[in-house]
């Protein structure tokens, strides 16, 4: 529920008085003394006690306590509870990168996120979880972290019921059911609901490769597949199946293998319409059955 401004402010700044005696009318307002002849005047917020040299300033603030967002985006409806960050945000749809880091070259878009970078540079991790010890360069890296200790998913879809542990995810989710996709590809013009996906999508392009695996030495460009990847150094096979057991490194794999017990057979062949498990297989009878022997 919106917290009303006008009534906003501590007892002490409604209280206090004036140099000459008189009543403090203005709500969170407390005057502090003497400053070159004149009252200094601060407002105080007082849910968390920052104070502010101006009221403008202290308005702005509550509305983190209000949960107020009135500055919204019209490409991805993300909200903000100021103008600058507003600002700040379109230039992620923008693709302008202002701030660059002398030391790579990386640029981004707000200056917070080029300081935070810097940090892996400097290998700075200020923030240490205190549960098992893992340090992270951002505090609301840590943040969410801990919610792998707690199992806490505090943000749920209103649309189907899936909860996340991060607020990023959910707003990532919730374009499934919405359809927007506001990240496009500027060589190919394929567009996407998440940021990180768009980030993906462009190495295909540059042809970057920079997950390596430390054994082999085979690169990948996302993270994802080179943990796949070293399952096969490991013989770890985390999917099992649930009818005969046989266990999988690959997820993909383990539905490949269901298909056996279901009998579902999705790859028809378009030429004499036989049916297959595995498009691989497919692949295979296409082949062997249709192809022409070379005269």
């Amino acid at each position: 529920m919106p917290l009303d401004l006008a009534t906003v402010g501590s007892k002490r700044g409604q209280e206090a008085s004036s140099p000459e005696g008189g009543k403090g009318g203005t709500a969170g307002l407390i005057k502090r003394g003497w400053s070159g002849g004149r009252v200094e005047r601060v407002y105080e917020c007082t849910a968390c006690g920052k104070v502010f040299s101006q009221s403008s300033n202290l308005a702005t603030h509550m509305r983190i306590h209000a949960g107020e967002r009135p500055y919204a985006c019209t490409t991805c409806g993300k909200a903000f509870s100021q103008s600058s960050h507003l600002v700040e945000h379109m230039r992620i749809h923008a693709g302008v990168r202002p701030y660059a880091c002398i030391t790579c070259g990386k640029a981004f878009s707000q200056s917070n996120d080029l300081s935070r970078h810097v940090r892996i540079h400097a290998g700075d991790r200020p923030y240490a979880c205190t549960t098992c010890g893992k340090a992270f360069s951002r505090s609301h890296h840590l943040a969410s972290h801990m919610r792998t200790h707690s199992g806490d998913r505090p943000y749920a879809c209103t649309t189907c019921g899936k909860i996340f542990s991060q607020s990023g995810n959910l707003a990532t989710h919730m374009r499934i059911h919405t359809g927007v996709r506001p990240y496009a590809c500027i060589i190919c013009g394929k567009d996407f609901s998440g940021s990180n996906d768009l980030s993906k999508h462009m190495r295909s392009h540059s042809g970057d490769r920079p997950y390596t695996c430390a054994t082999c030495g085979r690169a990948f460009s996302q993270s994802s597949n080179l943990a796949k990847h070293m399952r096969i150094h490991t013989g770890v096979r985390p999917y099992a199946c649930t009818t005969c057991g046989k266990a999988f490194s690959d997820s993909g794999h383990l539905s490949e293998h269901m298909r056996i017990h279901t009998g579902v057979r999705p790859y028809a062949c378009t030429t004499c319409g036989k049916a297959f498990s595995q498009s691989s297989t497919l692949a295979t009878h296409r082949k062997k059955a249709h192809t022409l022997d070379p005269e």
